[in-house]
């Protein structure tokens, strides 16, 4: 691995994406000293309202990429599904990392279930499902009950059906619109896990404290930090998260989520090649946050110190919430509370919206702040 000279302040840096990844990201960078520019085709969105300059552009547009790559020294990613080739293009002109060869890993489930368990990561069952003649080996290698899982751009919950049958797959796949497909047998998880880490060009490896994840309709809802886990959760997950980051030659902040079964087994369920909804507490709770280590990694500097400060519990607050608007007292009255807005114009139901961070003396105290003030945002409430 050739490692450069470390960017320093006074750099500018660019961010493929302008969602609150890439507004977080480009507030941190700005803030150590960094000039940023955003690439993204919405001009309202929540990265392009901070950054130095805003190229309104598709990804895949020869111009904005030649000038970003002309602007920039550079260039980081905020979203897995950004076009690996204009990464490609980008790294002829400037530093890029995430590479494009580890983010393509991202965006394919059967690659990144396969490349997983190259590098150590124990999986679930799973099948490839490309046409209709593979239902019936698929159903015979994996079972019931499953998860059939578009290969491509599924999140939060979105492109994926419960089957119990192999009539069951059949209907499912039809649904999916006959997309290849990844057939994942179920687990018997006691609970989820995500570990955030960061790798630099030198190969230094720092892991933020283990975050328990929990999930309303597919889409994270809480994470609570620490995690209540054995150490040998948390040294296996850590194990395996560090073996592919360094088989993908990884640079950059990344979040593996694993599923913990009921035996104490630690089992890969995907990666982020990102900061991650779930490392959000360490904007308020750790000595280095995600983002901050984010611009380190990518400007090859020494990584932070990632320790955690205080126990905490993230609260994610999603446009379901306003009626029309949430009723910010109700949080800000608790010196332990922490509010984050991305500054979306738009509130629809499931859109990410901002968080919160609750910190309390003990995760007992954190996790009671966060459902009671859930409960006053009527957060859950049906």
């Amino acid at each position: 691995m050739s490692i450069a000279a470390p960017l320093l302040p006074g750099a500018t840096l660019g961010v493929l994406g302008g969602g609150q990844l890439g507004r977080m990201f480009t507030l941190a960078a700005k803030v150590m000293g960094y000039r940023v520019v955003v690439l993204d085709p919405d001009p309202l969105s929540p990265a392009g309202q901070v950054a130095d300059t805003h190229l309104k552009a598709d990804y895949r547009d020869a111009v904005a990429l030649l000038r970003m790559g002309g602007l920039c020294q550079a260039v980081t990613t905020e979203f897995e599904n950004v076009p690996a080739e204009s990464l490609r293009t980008l790294a002829k002109h400037c530093r890029v990392a995430p590479g494009a060869d580890a983010l393509a890993v991202a965006q394919d489930r059967l690659t990144e279930k396969t490349r997983a368990r190259e590098h150590g990561c124990e999986t679930a069952p799973f099948a490839n499902i490309e046409t209709e003649a593979d239902l019936a080996a698929a159903w015979r290698a994996v079972g019931g009950p499953a998860l059939l899982k578009t290969r491509r751009l599924g999140y939060d919950g979105k492109g994926q059906a419960r089957v119990d049958s192999l009539d069951d797959l059949a209907a499912a796949f039809d649904r999916l619109g006959r997309v290849p497909c990844l057939l994942e047998g179920f687990l018997p998880l006691q609970r989820e896990v995500s570990v955030v880490l960061a790798r630099n060009p030198a190969d230094e490896i720092a892991f933020f404290p283990l975050a328990e994840n929990r999930h309303r309709n597919g889409i994270l809802d809480l994470s609570i930090v620490p995690a209540g886990v054995a150490d040998s959760v948390t040294d296996a997950a850590r194990r395996m998260a560090a073996g592919l980051a360094r088989g993908l030659d990884y640079v950059g902040v990344m979040a593996v989520e694993f599923f913990v079964l009921a035996e104490g087994r630690v089992v890969f369920n995907e990666m982020a090649p990102r900061p991650h909804n779930s490392g959000h507490y360490t904007l308020d709770a750790c000595a280095t946050d995600q983002f901050q280590q984010q611009v380190r990694a990518l400007c090859g500097l020494p990584l932070g110190d990632p320790r955690l400060l205080s126990p905490v519990v993230m609260v994610n607050l999603l446009g379901d919430v306003w009626r029309p608007e949430p009723n910010w007292l109700e949080l800000l009255r608790h010196a332990g509370v922490q509010l984050h807005l991305y500054g979306k114009a738009e509130a629809r139901p499931g859109r990410k919206m901002g968080h919160y961070n609750c910190l309390a003396a003990t995760p007992e105290a954190a996790l009671a702040l966060a459902e009671s003030t859930r409960a006053a945002l009527g957060i859950g409430c049906d």
